[in-house]
């Protein structure tokens, strides 16, 4: 049958529902009864009994089915006839009063917030290190105060702004620009104005708030179906002198809430999932998040009365929560950006810009695991300006001290190589990983190239050799180097390297990882928790083990003298193809040196394989600090601390006149490397040197020179190609190079020429 919509039949009859069933109307008895039984859940949200509030359905044409079409209409009638915002607060006015103020006088001035604590401290540490460069400040405002609401506007705009950059870039797209826009309303449903169009219409003055909006296609477009996060800006959100909302506030927020719930539903082409909406609500000092959640289908919708249908879906059937009202701007009008108030409103933020674009590329808690990082290094920070006010000791008590001292370092060193758990040739380790499966691993050997690193096979295929590296637990770590070069070497890489695995970038020039956990010992375990450990040495001890073994490019060089010219192109070809790789992932080495690349054997075309290892330092993100190679590191990575674009590839070209015999000093401070990697450009010895292997490496070396410090990216494909060229010598060996990303990342690259030196293999 059609439905017929006229406000006569629907409000004479059966009340019709957006899930397409139809329900009389309630009594005014039901209502009441309703009202009275309303409460807040556990979860701290506020609904009501459903025992109470579900009036079953008693139409005859309760099983009709009522087209797509016909709720669209009905929604769309429905948001048209609800436009004022007096009414709307008459109906729901009561029962914000009742239950969301009903525990103040029981001590409890706000209700659940929607945010748990552990979630803002998670999202704290997060955010450490992150810059939230604020240019507008709130003015401070007072009740003879004229004038100011263009600068309050302003400092509003400014704030979304920045909270959104700070948030698209750290956990999303580092480079990629935001695809959200500011844009301001005057009521729900009303066109948006930037501040200079209301200004110039003379309509500053109505302006109620800013919403942060999706950019459609690239395209400056303001629509409330691509609202992603609402605000309001009101004269005082407080009631009374308690911190709490406003039941005034309250209902207008959810006011704007529905607006957005029900546009969302009206749009075809609408890129925000429709699950809640979170409205920022703001003054001059303080501000909050009121979130507004629900199923639209429970919506029994009377369009004589659309106010009352709507006020009793939020109590029925919707989520509704109130945050604490906290101080957001101090009295310079500066956002106290590390504090409650300020973080609430980012956590919101944060939600509501996942609901438009999806997960983020970095979690919260991912980034907050990096905290234990930081703690170290300011405990070795710390350390080392105490050791500082104690190595010099006045007068005749000299000689006792040092004694002193030199035993306790002597001490300390001991201590610190019993903490290291020790493997013994032929003995059998056992590793549990992260979804407590087993797997053994039997040792070879140690390997020279790092502290705790060995050579084993798995006990499922023994014929295959890995590189095993062991760590130390996180509880028994000291603030020393040696022990954060373990946690770099073990925890940090294994970080790197699933990252990889995760965006499913595999290539030969990049180690695989084959196992990552923690080592399970022999006999009884007496730990209290799973990631504990108990007084056991090795008891949940970390293990990364890796594909494949090979022999680092300083111990060649240190035995069998300088690369001829095949292999050095072809080095510097497979550790190009490795950065390419990362540079999908937007991940930087930092640390390129000979003690990084290892010389593998490549069994399927009897040649070498140069592979790039110890990502540990690896650049994540910006705010990473570079480590620092005095011969290897880059100018800008020197001067800076940081990385450019073309940091690792200027590293890499310092490593070819390296292993091509090019002299290199032992360099004692930054200000001299700096002075030597000068000189050396200026007079173009690399680009000398390794025109004598080379004309292509010669040709690299004055590429990269060019961008040497520029924030241009370096053209990996192109020179992949000239390389792979070069290694291959002629094109009628039959031998196609693809240089796209695959599975293997130019493993069909690889010269098929078993020669070059020998002694690098």
């Amino acid at each position: 049958m059609k439905l017929d919509i006229r406000k006569e039949d629907i409000g004479s009859s059966s009340a019709r529902s957006l899930d397409g069933s139809f329900r009389k109307p309630r009594s005014d008895a039901q209502n009441n009864d309703v009202e009275s039984s309303s409460g807040r859940s556990l979860d701290g949200s506020f609904r009501k009994p459903r025992s109470v509030a579900s009036v079953p359905a008693a139409s005859i044409n309760s099983k009709t089915f009522v087209p797509a079409s016909e709720v669209y209409k009905v929604i769309k009638e429905c948001a048209s006839r609800l436009v004022d915002q007096n009414l709307f607060t008459q109906y729901l006015e009561d029962w914000v009063l009742d239950n969301l103020h009903s525990h103040k006088n029981n001590g409890e001035i706000h209700p659940h917030s929607p945010f748990q604590v552990d979630e803002i401290c998670s999202l704290d540490l997060a955010l450490e290190g992150v810059l939230f460069q604020q240019m507008f400040r709130m003015p401070f405002s007072s009740p003879d105060a004229e004038g100011l609401r263009e600068d309050e506007l302003l400092a509003l705009d400014d704030l979304l702004r920045t909270m959104a950059e700070g948030l698209w870039h750290t956990f999303w797209h580092r480079n990629k620009p935001m695809p959200f826009h500011v844009s301001f309303a005057r009521y729900p449903g009303s066109k948006f104005y930037t501040i200079e169009k209301a200004t110039s219409k003379g309509r500053l003055n109505e302006l109620s708030g800013a919403a942060l909006i999706s950019k459609t296609g690239g395209k400056l477009r303001s629509r409330w179906h691509d609202v992603i996060l609402c605000s309001l800006l009101k004269d005082n959100i407080m009631m009374g002198d308690e911190y709490c909302f406003s039941s005034i506030v309250a209902c207008e927020a959810l006011f704007y809430a529905v607006h957005i719930l029900l546009a969302r539903s009206l749009s075809k082409g609408n890129t925000v999932r429709n699950e809640c909406v979170f409205i920022l609500v703001l003054d001059s000092k303080l501000g909050g998040v009121i979130k507004l959640g629900g199923d639209l289908g429970n919506l029994e919708m009377d369009l004589n009365n659309p106010y009352q249908s709507v006020a009793e879906w939020i109590k029925c059937h919707a989520e509704v929560c109130f945050s604490p009202i906290e101080q957001v701007w101090n009295k310079l009008g500066n956002v106290n950006w590390r504090d409650l108030g300020t973080l609430q409103l980012l956590l919101a933020s944060f939600h509501s810009i996942a609901q438009c674009v999806g997960p983020p590329r970095k979690s919260i808690d991912s980034l907050a695991s990096n905290h234990i990082l930081r703690l170290h290094q300011r405990r070795i920070e710390c350390r080392l300006a105490e050791n500082d006010s104690y190595l010099v000791s006045p007068h005749d008590e000299d000689h006792h001290q040092e004694i002193a001292e030199i035993e306790s370092h002597n001490n300390q060193n001991l201590n610190r190589q019993e903490r290291l758990v020790k493997l013994n040739e032929d003995e059998i380790l056992v590793i549990e990983d992260r979804h407590l499966q087993q797997r053994s691993f039997q040792i070879q050997g140690s390997l020279a190239q790092g502290i705790s690193s060995y050579v084993a096979v798995s006990l499922d295929n023994p014929t295959e050799l890995l590189t095993l590296y062991v760590g130390a637990h996180t509880s028994r770590l000291e603030p020393s180097w040696e022990d954060m070069s373990l946690w770099y070497q073990v925890q940090r890489q294994t970080k790197v390297l699933n990252i990889f695995k995760e965006q499913g970038i595999t290539s030969k020039f990049l180690p695989e990882v084959i196992a990552s956990g923690r080592i399970l010992h022999s006999g009884p375990c007496e730990k209290q928790s799973p990631k504990g450990c108990c007084d056991h040495p090795s008891c949940g001890t970390p293990v990364l083990v890796t594909y494949p073994v090979g022999e680092m490019l300083s111990s060649i060089v240190a035995q069998h003298g300088p690369f001829s010219a095949e292999e050095a192109i072809r080095c510097c070809r497979d550790c190009l193809a490795a950065l390419r790789s990362a540079k999908m992932a937007n991940i930087q080495h930092g640390d390129i040196c000979p003690e990084h690349i290892i010389c593998a054997v490549d069994r399927t075309r009897c040649s070498c394989l140069y592979i790039l290892v110890s990502w540990g330092r690896a650049i994540l993100e910006d705010k990473d600090t570079a480590p620092i190679n005095l011969q290897f590191s880059s100018s800008y990575a020197l001067q800076n601390g940081k990385l450019c674009p073309s940091s690792d590839a200027e590293s890499l070209v310092y490593l070819m006149y390296f292993i091509c015999g090019g002299s290199m000093k032992q360099q004692d401070s930054i200000e001299s490397a700096l002075h030597w990697k000068q000189r050396c450009w200026g007079k173009r010895v690399i680009q000398q040197r390794l025109g004598e292997v080379s004309p292509v490496l010669k040709a690299f070396a004055d590429y990269i020179d060019s961008l040497c410090g520029t924030p241009y990216p370096v053209d990996y494909d192109t020179w992949l190609k000239r390389l792979s060229r070069a290694v291959d010598n002629s094109a009628d060996r039959g031998k196609t190079i693809d240089v796209a990303l695959n599975t293997q990342d130019m493993g069909e690259s690889s010269g098929t020429s078993g020669g070059g030196n020998s002694s690098t293999c």
